[in-house]
């Protein structure tokens, strides 16, 4: 389809980014594996995935120089979604197990360990939207898949006019933590939408099918 959104799934070292790249291309969009920095910056859409820990994580994002690919996308307002620890980096700082590393600091706030009885969190679950909710049309009541131990388990970041407030998705295992983020260019995901069956490719497509507002 010639008039596919091009997405870019950053191409950074982490793990199980083909299957994220299949489910883009099932929802709609010219998916691309990247780190190729013209096609990064100019894509349509930028998905960062993440999977392992906080800190392995940042440490690629950094000897790849892809913090500066999605800071300087970001500053120019260029879409980007974050999955899984992709969704965590971008939060100040990370803790995990003492080790306490900074992260790409969009957002306010430090990623800590669940307070849950088992971990990690691992299956199916159901999530509370706001309403507005672009990533969730029509989806509001399905489930999706988490693997994880850590999350965001507050939203700090303070909004004024004439930025729009952040849709916020929550979750609930042990206790709440941020299950989404919809902040202006900037969304993320904690679940993986492309281990999430076919609610998870409807959300991708609702993400993609935004890129053309661009």
């Amino acid at each position: 389809m010639t008039d596919a959104p091009l997405v870019a799934v950053l191409d950074y070292g982490s793990g199980n980014v083909h299957s994220a790249v299949k489910a883009l291309v099932a929802a709609g969009a010219d998916a691309r594996l990247s780190s190729d920095r013209v096609l990064v910056h100019e894509a349509d859409g930028l998905v960062v995935p993440g999977v392992g820990a906080f800190r392995a994580v940042m440490d690629a994002l950094r000897a790849s120089r892809g913090d500066d690919l999605i800071d300087r996308r970001l500053a120019g307002g260029r879409p980007v979604l974050g999955i899984c620890v992709g969704m965590q980096v971008l939060f100040g700082r990370g803790v995990e197990r003492g080790d306490d590393t900074d992260g790409l600091g969009q957002w306010p706030g430090v990623i800590t360990e669940l307070d849950a009885p088992v971990l990690p969190h691992m299956g199916w679950n159901t999530v509370r939207p706001d309403a507005g909710s672009v990533l969730f049309d029509g989806i509001e009541d399905e489930r999706f898949y988490f693997v994880h131990s850590f999350a965001a388990q507050e939203w700090l970041l303070q909004t004024q006019p004439p930025f729009p407030t952040p849709v916020l998705t929550w979750c609930d295992y042990g206790s709440p933590f941020l299950a989404a983020v919809e902040n202006g260019p900037l969304s993320a995901t904690q679940f993986h939408p492309e281990k999430s069956g076919a609610a998870g490719i409807r959300l991708l497509s609702n993400w993609v099918s935004s890129l053309r507002a661009h």
